[in-house]
Order: structure tokens, then C-alpha cells, then sequence
């Protein structure tokens, strides 16, 4: 009866085992950032597009899996010629994914290398021939988002049998041969002096127009000014002698005023340091003042 028993359970242990590595086979787990490809004898029976646990046919079906989240590639530098036949260097780099999954293992068998290779190719061509159909002096004014996006949307013309689809091809570095870069850079020098020099002499002739302006503006104002001064200056020497006549209008004043006047004349003329020698005649007003001469 132990006997029995031992071969039973041995049964049931192979049984278990066989149970268990049977399930390992009919079983996979698809990550979030992964498509699972389900192939059966050749052919895709289902793509798995959402995490999670999957099953299939054990032995008979298998599973590749492919990247789902974006990529990036660095191609190797190149050599391109625009179209005014000069020389430059290329360095791209690429972002892609892929985007059918069931294309990508048909035409590239879910191979991110050979993917690479594709894209590679693709975007060396797309900037040869976005570059070839442009000057030198066009290049380096469209470098940035306007030659990416050029680049993109040729390389992406080429791929799309793939399933892949190119995000960006961005030129990374965009220079010159060593025995070009010299001559460029001069120039470049040159026009941006001159551009410079037309500024400045914009400047100079709005600066001088100001100028001229400015001074217009205050001789008229300075002229204007002085004749409001000799204006205001007559009015106030008119004024003056009108008072003068209303205040000395009789005799006896005037004889006062040119009395005043007589004396501040002979305060001014003794003013200053040493002695000072007045000659008068004696028929003068300041005479008679001095010695008290009545002249009447």
C-alpha cells in the first residue's frame, strides 16, 4: 500500500511540476512603457497594448516585446554641401517611437537596432537634401526650429512603412571645415560692422537733426526773449520819466532834485582811498552849495 501511495504522489509531484512550467508558458506580463507581440507560427495573432498579465498557447505561441515610450538616437556626423556649393558639418540627433506595432514586427522584426539603422538613414537623408536645396547664409539662418522642422517632416516620408514615426531629427551642432571656418567668420564680421556703421550713421543724422532743431527753437525763444526784455525795459523807462516829471512838475522841486543830484555827484567823486582835490568853478552849482552862494 506504500508503495501505491509513493507512485501516487509521485504522479501527482510530476503532474504539479508539469502544471507549473506549462503555466510559466501559457502566461507573460506586458509593461506599461511595452507593446506584447503575440506571434503563432509566423504570424501576429495579438498585440497587447495595456499593461497587465496575458495569456497564450504554451510552446506554441511566443512573445516579443517592443518599446513603447520615445527613443533617442545619436547619428554619427556627416558631411553635407549646400547649394551654393559649401561645405558643412552635420550633427543630428533623433527622438522616434514606434507607433504600429504590428508593422514594426513585420517589416523590422520588432528590432530597435535595425529601427535605428532605418531612422539613421532616413534623417542623413532628409538633412542632405534639406540642406542641398539652401544657401550657406539660409542654413545658418534657419538653424533651430525652422531647419528641424524641415528635416522632421522629410526623414518621417521614408519610414512610415515601418511603423515609426520620427518626433524630432534636430541638428545638435551645425559647423564649418576647419579651412572654411576663418573665411566665414571674417565675413560675417564684416557685414555685421557694416550694419553697425549704418546704425551709427542713422544715429548721427537724427542726432544732428536734433541739434539743429533744438537750436532753431531756442534762438527764436532767445530773440523773442529779448525783445519782451527791451519791450518791458522801454515801458519801464517811460514809466520812470513819467514819474520823474509828476514828482518834479514846479520849480521848487526841480531845484531840490538837481540839488539831491548835485550832492550825490560830489559823494561819488570823493569816494575811493587818499586824499581827494575837488576844482569847481565858482559859478557852479556844487560852488554854490558848498559855500552857501545864493544864486538868485
Amino acid at each position: 500500500m506504500n508503495k501505491s501511495f509513493n507512485k501516487i504522489r509521485a504522479v501527482l509531484v510530476i503532474l504539479l511540476i508539469c502544471f507549473l512550467f506549462l503555466s510559466g508558458t501559457a502566461f507573460y506580463t506586458v509593461n506599461p512603457n511595452e507593446y506584447g507581440v503575440v506571434i503563432h507560427l509566423g504570424k501576429i495573432t495579438k498585440v497587447s497594448t495595456e499593461a497587465g498579465l496575458y495569456t497564450k498557447l504554451p510552446f506554441l505561441e511566443s512573445v516579443r516585446y517592443i518599446p513603447k515610450d520615445l527613443q533617442i538616437y545619436d547619428i554619427q556626423p556627416s558631411d553635407v554641401i549646400t547649394k551654393d556649393k559649401k561645405s558643412m558639418i552635420a550633427d543630428d540627433f533623433i527622438l522616434w517611437k514606434v507607433t504600429d506595432p504590428v508593422k514594426f514586427t513585420q517589416t523590422l522584426n520588432a528590432s530597435t537596432r535595425a529601427a535605428e539603422d532605418r531612422v539613421g538613414v532616413a534623417v542623413y537623408n532628409a538633412t542632405k537634401n534639406t540642406i542641398s536645396s539652401m544657401s550657406q547664409d539660409e542654413v545658418i539662418a534657419a538653424r533651430g526650429e525652422q531647419l528641424t522642422k524641415l528635416i522632421t517632416e522629410d526623414s518621417n516620408s521614408d519610414i512610415g512603412g515601418y511603423g515609426i514615426t520620427i518626433t524630432e531629427a534636430k541638428i545638435k551642432a551645425l559647423d564649418l571645415p576647419d579651412d572654411n571656418k576663418e573665411a566665414v567668420y571674417e565675413r560675417m564680421i564684416s557685414e555685421r560692422q557694416n550694419i553697425a556703421a549704418s546704425y551709427k550713421a542713422q544715429g548721427d543724422s537724427q542726432a544732428q537733426k536734433i541739434r539743429n532743431d533744438t537750436n532753431r527753437q531756442v534762438t527764436i525763444m532767445e530773440a523773442e526773449a529779448k525783445k519782451q526784455a527791451a519791450i518791458i525795459e522801454a515801458e519801464g523807462e517811460a514809466e520812470y520819466m513819467k514819474t520823474l516829471a509828476e514828482a518834479y512838475n514846479t520849480t521848487e522841486k526841480a531845484e531840490f532834485y538837481n540839488y539831491i543830484r548835485s550832492l550825490d555827484a560830489l559823494k561819488t567823486s570823493l569816494k575811493g582811498r587818499g586824499d581827494k582835490t575837488i576844482i569847481l568853478d565858482k559859478d557852479s552849482e556844487l560852488a554854490k552849495i558848498l559855500y552857501g552862494t545864493d544864486l538868485r
